[in-house]
Formats: structure tokens, sequence, C-alpha cells
């Protein structure tokens, strides 16, 4: 029996450039290996193998994917064992905290061959400027269709009935919580809940909210208020004590797309496009924001505005995803190279050698804080 695995994000291509969560998500971790290594060199393949190999052995993973290509992984987490491995190469600054006592570095470029990179030096350079380059405008196109973005929000927020969104709100949160507060500090998460990537928007809700006893379902428009109902939802949570995963959105990561409290039993989150959900286990709910809170006649009253926005913003996302495309094969490119440079033999080495130190690190851990 194996254990459990979720997958999720923890950078992000956005409006803001590429945003980091990550620190959020290493905190409390007890030993961190940092990979280096240039593209190819078998940093993600690294990863997954080890994930694996405890995944087999019943512990629960964390596998964070790269939102440049989700296919790919910059992290994976053993909670039960406080261990993380991390890509540690740009755009992923890890700041270490105790060097050598937590974070240790692992150098995957003493498995290459410099004199076959020095060989291609030109190339590399010229493929690793047009990658930044290509990002760079990825993310201005991003900015831009924030912009447009909000004036889609500004016909809704303009139409919201605030006592009543105000109303559902604290409804929501005393049914939640209840009278109940814990006596602890509250563990607070921040991760995403999905990536603009060169497929386009990708989530993994399927694998975040498995388990999570009962799902809401927030259906609403741009600017309907669910993102501050959810910063309310959240914020209420870690006032009592429970421990809060909050996702942010990977357009723009101000913004809040999902909460879940597993401690109470709930996950909540914006099922509107692109990351648009329907009720398909027992106890899923709908909430529509749009009934309950914006002003009936909205969507007929403005149709020819929301029509113009709609269509302007789209534009501009696909502008700026065909830029991600761009970038990943330039990326893709750059790993062609570095591939035929590399030892494979040697990663292998690294590879057993921090599985043995995982191995080892995993009998000093009490097995009452491992064992399910």
């Amino acid at each position: 029996m194996a254990g459990k695995v979720m997958h999720y994000f923890a950078g992000g291509n956005t409006a803001k450039g590429f945003y980091s969560l990550y620190d959020s998500n290493l905190v409390g971790l007890e030993k961190l290996f940092i990979l280096k290594g240039g593209p190819g060199s078998g940093k993600s393949t690294i990863m997954k193998k080890i994930g694996q190999e405890w995944l087999d052995k019943d512990y629960d993973i964390e596998f964070l994917h790269c939102s440049s290509d989700n296919d790919s992984i910059d992290g994976v987490i053993i909670p039960a064992l406080k261990i993380g491995l991390v890509d540690g190469t740009a755009p992923h600054v890890i700041e270490p905290k105790a060097p050598g006592a937590i974070e240790e570095y692992v150098n995957l470029g003493a498995a290459w061959n410099t004199q076959q990179l020095a060989a291609e030096r030109t190339t590399i350079i010229r493929f690793t400027n047009a990658r930044s380059k290509s990002f760079e405008k990825a993310y201005a196109l991003f900015a831009e269709a924030l912009k447009i973005h909000d004036e889609w929000e500004d016909i809704y927020k303009a139409n919201i009935d605030f006592v009543k969104l105000n109303g559902l709100t604290n409804k929501l949160i005393e049914g939640f919580y209840r009278d109940i507060v814990l006596n602890k500090k509250a563990d607070v998460r921040h991760r995403f809940l999905g990536a603009a990537t060169p497929e386009g928007a990708v989530d993994y809700i399927p694998s975040i909210t498995k388990g999570v006893q009962k799902r809401y379902f927030l259906k609403g428009r741009p600017g309907s208020g669910k993102s501050t109902m959810l910063k309310k939802i959240a914020k209420a949570a870690e006032k009592r004590g429970f421990d809060v995963e909050v996702y942010h959105c990977g357009f723009d990561p101000e913004s809040l797309d999902m909460v879940i409290v597993r401690e109470a039993g709930i996950a909540i989150f914006d099922s509107t496009s692109p990351h648009e959900y329907f009720p398909s286990r027992e106890g899923d709910e709908i909430i529509d924001i749009y009934k309950t809170a914006i002003h009936s006649g909205t969507d007929e009253i403005y149709a020819d505005q929301i029509k113009d926005v709609s269509s302007r913003y789209r534009a501009k996302m696909n502008e700026a995803t065909a830029c991600l495309v761009k970038a990943k094969e330039q990326h893709d490119a750059l790993e062609a190279i570095y591939v035929k440079a590399m030892d494979f033999t040697a990663i292998d080495d690294i590879q057993k050698d921090i599985q043995e130190q995982i191995t080892a690190w995993s009998k000093t851990v009490d097995s009452h804080t491992i064992l399910h």
C-alpha cells in the first residue's frame, strides 16, 4: 500500500512576474537538499525518483510542479520526515536559514563535461538570453491582461449588494467553525491553485482536495467578491487556530482562489474558468454569488461591454501563453545541449547518496511520527 501524493504549484508565471511561494511550503523542514545544475541535468528526475521511492514506502509525498513545464517538478517534500528537495536554480531563489545544518547544496554540475559545454558557449548564451526575453514578454502581456481584467471586475464591483455578500460570508464562517477555538498557533501555507503554463491554465484541484470531507464550489463573475470572501474565511480559521492552506490565483497572486481547512473538513474555491469544476462527490455544494449578491440583470445590462472586455482579455492571455510556449522551446533546446554533456552515471551516484542520507535520517525519526 503506497502513501498519498499531493500535487500543487508553489511558483507561477503571473502578471507580477515570476512569483514564488516556495518559502511558505519549506517552513518546518529540518533537512533540505537544494539542487543546483543547468537545464537537463537531472534535477526533476532525481526528485521524482526519490519521491516515488518514499511513496512506495507508505509515506505521504508533496510534488511541487514547474509552472514553465508542468510535467517537470521543482520540488518534493516528505512531510513526516520533515525533509525536502528543491530546484535551487533561477528563478527559484531559496534563501538558506542554516546552511549545512538544514540546507545542503547538491552540485549536479560536477557531472557535466565542461569542455563540451564550453564549445557550445555561444549557443547556450543565445538560447538563455532568448528564453529570458520570452518570459519578460509573457509577464508584460499578463500585466496588460490584468488591467483588462480589472475593467471586467469593475462592472460587477459596481453592482454588488455588500450587505448580502457579507451576510453570506459570515454565515459560511459560522457554519465552518462554529464556536471552536483550537489551543494552538495556526500553520498557514501559501500555494497556487493553478498556473499559467505553455499548455495554458493547469491546476491540480482533484489532488489537492482529495480526502477533504466537504467541498464548496464558488460560482460568480470577475469582481463579484470571491477572493475577498476567501480571505475572510482564511483569516477566521487562522484566528481560531485552524491550520490553513491558502491558494493564490496563478494569474494575480494578490487574489485568492481557494482555502482549505482540513481540521474543519472543508475546501472552498473559485470554480469558474479557467478552473471550472462541478460537484462530483457526495457532499459537494455550489455557492452562487451572482445569484445571491449581484444586482439582478447585470449580465444583460452590460452584455456588450462584457463581451468586448472578455474578448480583449482572452486575446492578451493567448499572446502571453504563446510566449511561454516559445520560452519552453528555447529551454528544451538548452536541455538538449546539457543532456549530451552530462554523465548520468555520476547523476545516479548523486541520487543514491541523497537516498542513503534520507534513509539514515528516517531512522532517527520516532516511529509514531512516520507511521500511518
